[in-house]
């Protein structure tokens, strides 16, 4: 890494619960520093400065507002994690200011914002501005043996993957924050705030959809505006097929897994751990190789790396504006009832469909 860049200054915009989580992986690495935090909520950012000065770091100076941050103070990375409906708007800021972004998933909640950033984005990286979605889950372990696997045709053919996330999240986690299940700053239930990471995975392992066909409903939390409950079917351009489930009524909680099956092969994913894999062919299982760092860890490594080198990172906007899509796309699907065709919601054609309307409750 250059020495010019051995030392990010990092503002994390957005001081909750994931904002702790960034703050505390960027601490720990030698290579960067949080230099500044940003939130309305004055408390919630002190309370974050606290815990980094805690921790023996350099108290970061407070900002009400991204504008304010970044005329304020010599920031060069931004983290971004705030309301998802706020994501593209503030990443746009940054890029605009020649300063690399780091967003947390998803990358928005809207489409044409989402495309809006896309184009930002590229334009920065013409200028080595580096622009990435936290999507952590392709740095585990087990997730990067699978797509390994899959690259090498170490699967045969792909034939089919069953995606499903079942957990529970009570009334009062919705409470908890005004933000929580709208279509405004959620911009989906289970599917878009849960399901997303596993979506992407679904794209990672498959490839780009081609068709999606899907039903949504509220099952059992009746004062949020999203689904809790939601399965879909997916074709793929390799001609495979997928199931998707995600659902936050699934008391106590479930788990989170992710299985793929070729001609030759496949393999499991349960919450995050590799359960089963086979290659070549071979009916017994392969060894399980986990001697790799996993979560923001891992991806933050990746970040730092791709500015220090000058390169793009391995996660993009545009990989992440595919899974954004992927999830509108179950959401138009369910509103109109009939397949819809993903480039078709990619490329804008169904950006005038109110998806609220998509939602079924079950049976009185």
């Amino acid at each position: 890494m250059s020495d010019s860049t051995n030392n990010q200054q990092v503002a994390i915009v957005g001081c909750g619960i994931i904002g702790r989580t960034h703050a505390d992986t960027i601490a720990a690495r030698p290579d960067a520093s949080v230099t500044a935090l940003v939130d309305g909520d004055t408390a919630a950012a002190e309370a974050l400065a606290a815990r980094l000065k805690e921790a023996g770091q350099p108290e970061p100076k407070v900002y009400g507002d991204l504008g304010a941050a970044l005329s304020g103070s010599d920031i060069s990375l931004v983290a971004i994690c705030t309301p998802s409906g706020t994501h593209a708007a503030l990443a746009e800021q940054a890029l605009n200011e020649k300063k690399h972004v780091v967003i947390e998933k998803p990358l928005d909640v809207d489409l044409p914002r989402a495309r809006r950033l896309g184009a930002a984005a590229t334009r920065a990286a013409n200028h080595g501005v580096v622009s990435s979605v936290i999507s952590q889950h392709r740095f585990d372990p087990g997730s990067a043996q699978v797509s390994e696997a899959i690259k090498a045709g170490r699967f045969g053919q792909l034939t089919s993957a069953v995606a499903t996330v079942a957990w529970w999240r009570s009334d009062e986690y919705y409470a908890s924050a005004g933000w929580r299940g709208t279509w405004a700053q959620d911009g989906g239930g289970a599917l878009m705030n849960q399901g997303v990471h596993t979506v992407d995975l679904l794209l990672w392992f498959m490839g780009r959809p081609v068709n999606i066909q899907a039903q949504a409903l509220r099952a059992a939390h009746h004062e949020i505006e999203v689904e809790d409950t939601v399965v879909a079917t997916l074709t793929f351009e390799n001609g495979s097929v997928a199931t998707l489930h995600a659902t936050t009524a699934a008391f106590p909680g479930g788990r989170t897994r992710v299985s793929v099956h070729g001609t030759e092969g496949g393999a499991e994913l349960e919450d995050d751990q590799l359960r089963r894999l086979n290659v070549d062919g071979s009916p017994d299982d392969q060894p399980l190789d986990a001697d790799r760092p996993a979560g923001h860890v891992a991806q933050y490594e990746d970040i730092l790396t791709a500015i220090g080198n000058g390169e793009q990172p391995g996660i993009t906007v545009h990989d992440a504006i595919d899974a954004l899509a992927t999830v509108r796309a179950v959401y138009i699907a369910s509103t109109l009832q009939r397949p819809v065709k993903f480039v078709d919601v990619l490329e804008g054609r169904y950006d005038d469909v109110d998806v609220s309307r998509g939602i079924r409750l079950p049976p009185a």
